[in-house]
This record gives C-alpha cells, structure tokens and sequence, in this order.
C-alpha cells in the first residue's frame, strides 16, 4: 500500500523525514524548495503526485513565518497536481501559544493558521504535543496528535535511575496534567512548581506542591524558548533540597540566552527531541542535552493511517 504513498520534505526537518522514510522503506520525495532574492517562495514537486497519499514534513519553527509559507505552497502545488490526500506532518505547530485571546484586542493566531491549511487543502495534519490540546478543535480537517510522554518514559524507566527516589514536578499549573501522566507511567509522585509571569518570557517561581527533598526531580514540559521558566524552577527546586535534577521537554525553541542559560544552570541531563533540529551551533554551547528522535514514531503513525489502523496504537510501541 505505501508504493502509492510520497513523503516531502521541505526545509525544516530533513534529517528527520529522511529517517522516517527508511523506517518505511520507500524514499524521499524528490521536491524543490526555492526561495527568491525578493523573498518569494517556489515549492515544486519534482515527481507525480497524481492519485496517491502525500505526506508532507515540516516543523513551522524559527523562521516561523517561511516555515509556514512553505509549507501552505507546497499544500497548494501537490493539491493542483492532482494528490489524492494531502497529510501534513508538523512535529512543531507554531503559534500554538496564540490559542486565545488573554487580553482585549489580541489574535488567535493559531487558529488562523489553521484556517490557512484548510484553505490551502491539507486533509490532515499531524501534530506533536500541542502547546493546548483544544488547538485540535480549531482544525476543520482530521487531526492528530502525538505525544512524545510514552517515549520520554521509557528513557527513564531504561536509565541507570532509582525511580524510588525520583520526583516528577510540573513547572506550572497547566502542565499538571503532562506531569501527572509521566508520573503515574514511572510509578512516582509528583510536585508543582507555583510561578507567575510577571511579563512575557519572564517566570518567577514561588512556591512548591510536593515533596522533593532528597529526591532525584524530573521536571516535564512541552515547550523550552529562553529557557527563563527552567531557570527558574531549578533554582527553587534545589532551594527546596532536591538533589539530581533532569529536564525533559518535547520542543526545544531555544531561542536568546536558552543554551547559555541551561549550560549554567544545576539541571544534570535535559532530554528533548528532534520535532525541532538542534544546529551544530547550539549543540556546542551544551554539553547536557540527550535528543531522542520520533522518527519511528511518525513513520508507524503514517503506516497506520495508511492501512486504516488505530493512531492510538502506536504508543504501546514504548511501553517496554
């Protein structure tokens, strides 16, 4: 069935399609991705595409708005070359922390980048770990999205790591319901760090729900950009007596200071994946980071979708 079946990539995340595609055993989609002196942008499938699946990776990451607009072209030009379903692959939806309006007169952008796929023709798309799950409600077209938890746990649950003395520790609020997951998957309890944001990319911790004296604390979040809310929870963390500290985090932005600052921080191991590729830049400014890759994840989800079994599925694959 995947001799009908192409998988593009365009700029974003080459390496990582390219480990999808071995995984399935057929090869990349030959695709070209131009992009003009003026700024215009030229994607152009270099083979037919004509009744069969397209499948099409490409994290909407920094340079959010090119990622974006390469994407919604080349949606464009396989939907005019006559694909029979057009699937996006975005392992890192951008905007999704534009999901409501917190203040009078603020968009909701993700929301509209989602009516820009629908408008452009995708007829799936594919997320990991969504800043809001809701965001799903905001597509008009199928939807799926993965979570990276299950493999993140079994990282840990295979590590040189006495889970019996490990805490799990949410680094807000809104991220109780991923901490409370990974927690009960390790058989360990779980804190909350309670902060506020006094502005944007600012975080002040200020008090902690739980008990992590004398316990090996893994901190779980989705979404790292200057790593300031880290900082943050690590300091009060180690305020608060607990020893060892690991941070596992799904989508690594790492923009401004975020190397430097995990760099110096207390944090022992931070474990991220590739739904955003690290540069070689950023890899030499740390030394802590271990990536885990969802290339096996992406490729059994497009084997599921295209012989018409369950998505949910796929994470028993991570059980062990």
């Amino acid at each position: 069935m995947l001799q009908e079946t192409v998988v593009f990539a365009l700029s974003s995340n080459l390496d990582l399609a390219q480990e999808v595609v071995n995984y399935l055993g057929i090869p990349l989609g030959k695709i070209s991705v131009k992009h003009f002196a003026d700024g215009e942008i030229m994607v152009e499938p270099l083979e037919t595409v004509r009744g069969r699946s397209v499948y099409i990776i490409q994290s909407t990451c920094a340079p959010v708005s090119e990622r974006l607009m390469e994407l919604l072209v080349c949606i464009d030009a396989c939907r005019r070359a006559s694909a029979r379903e057009i699937n996006i692959i975005v392992p890192y939806y951008g905007y999704a922390r534009q999901d409501r309006k917190a203040r009078a007169r603020q968009p909701i952008t993700s929301k509209l980048v989602a009516d820009l796929l629908d408008t452009a023709g995708a007829d799936r798309i594919v997320t990991v770990d969504l800043h809001a799950t809701q965001i799903q409600g905001f597509f008009n077209f199928l939807s799926d999205n993965l979570l990276a938890m299950p493999m993140i746990a079994q990282y840990f649950r295979n590590k040189d790591l006495n889970l019996d003395e490990c805490v799990v520790v949410s680094p807000d609020h809104g991220g109780t319901t991923r901490a409370r997951a990974l927690a009960d998957t390790l058989g360990v309890p779980m804190a909350i760090i309670d902060k506020r944001r006094p502005q944007p990319n600012v975080a002040e911790a200020m008090n902690i729900i739980g008990d992590v004296k004398g316990k090996h604390a893994i901190i779980i979040d989705d979404i790292v950009d200057t790593a300031g809310s880290l900082t943050a929870a690590v300091n009060i963390l180690k305020d608060f007596g607990a020893k060892d500290i690991y941070f596992a985090c799904t989508h690594a932005v790492f923009s401004g200071p975020a190397m430097e600052r995990i760099q110096n921080s207390d944090i022992k191991e931070m474990v991220i994946t590739n739904s955003i590729p690290l540069t070689e830049e950023k890899k030499a400014k740390c030394d802590k980071i271990t990536v885990l890759s969802i290339g096996y994840m992406i490729a059994k989800t497009i084997e599921a979708i295209e012989l018409h079994n369950p998505v949910s599925e796929v994470f028993s694959l991570f059980t062990e």
